[in-house]
């Protein structure tokens, strides 16, 4: 737990790439509490809400799914800035006749949302998956809480304090990086013909084997001003090499 705060105080530190900060923040749930993924949702400055994070595909599409039906634990989070915490899916087929069905498709039998909030003002919410029936501990929902605000510090660059224009840049940088990584990420997946999750990893290699922002090497790749085989070739030298004659 210790090193999960660490790691993110440390990003925060000198610049980073707010989006590529949120995924592993996503990811940190998944290890850290008890549930088995992890989705990010942020508004815009209209008050809708975007998938700007997600530990895996799945919940992405979830995540997605909810914003399609317009229901879901998340959304209600979201718009009433209250956690939201549901032990049995199964309880709440009424409540959400699409989305629970949805989430069970996928695995999820029990979800919890925390909302990311800078002073009264609500940005977004994050949702907390879980494989198995049953509630988050008090500890875990409190880390889950305590991650979330880590996220909504990070978006508007550690200035807590920030006034509403400043915000709604960072919340806009935010927005406008993930539509770059989307992009990035389903040219990468539709020309190596893997999934998303794994394109999105190659993505952050490539970025960190060459110190650059993951959000610019997404924007390169969508303009053209990076070869899609260089990217690409980052899979190549990930993979063990073989040994002779074998």
């Amino acid at each position: 737990m210790i090193e999960a705060f660490v790691s993110l105080a440390d990003s925060l530190v000198g610049p980073f790439d707010v989006v590529e900060l949120l995924k592993d923040l996503t990811d940190e749930c998944a290890q850290l509490l008890d549930v088995a993924s992890a989705g990010l949702l942020l508004a815009d400055t209209a008050g809708v809400l975007h998938v700007v994070a997600a530990s895996s595909e799945q919940t992405r599409s979830l995540e997605l799914f909810q914003l399609q039906r317009d229901e879901g634990p998340c959304l209600e989070c979201y718009r009433t800035g209250v956690a939201v915490s549901i032990a049995d899916l199964n309880e709440h087929a009424q409540r959400w006749p699409q989305f629970v069905p949805a989430a069970r498709m996928r695995g999820f039998v029990s979800v919890h949302a925390v909302p990311m909030r800078i002073q009264d003002r609500v940005l977004g919410a994050l949702g907390l998956f879980g494989n198995a029936v049953g509630s988050l501990n008090g500890e875990d929902l409190r880390l889950g809480q305590a991650l979330a605000h880590v996220a909504s510090v990070a978006l508007i660059t550690g200035n807590a304090s920030a006034d509403q224009a400043h915000v709604n840049q960072q919340l806009q940088i935010a927005l406008d990086s993930r539509v770059y990584i989307e992009q990035a990420k389903g040219v990468i997946a539709e020309y190596l013909n893997v999934n998303m999750d794994e394109a999105f990893e190659l993505l952050r290699r490539y970025s960190r084997d060459h110190n650059v922002k993951l959000t610019d090497v997404s924007q390169a790749l969508a303009t053209r001003t990076l070869s899609l085989e260089l990217v690409a070739g980052s899979r190549q030298s990930s993979q063990p090499s073989q040994p002779p004659g074998s």
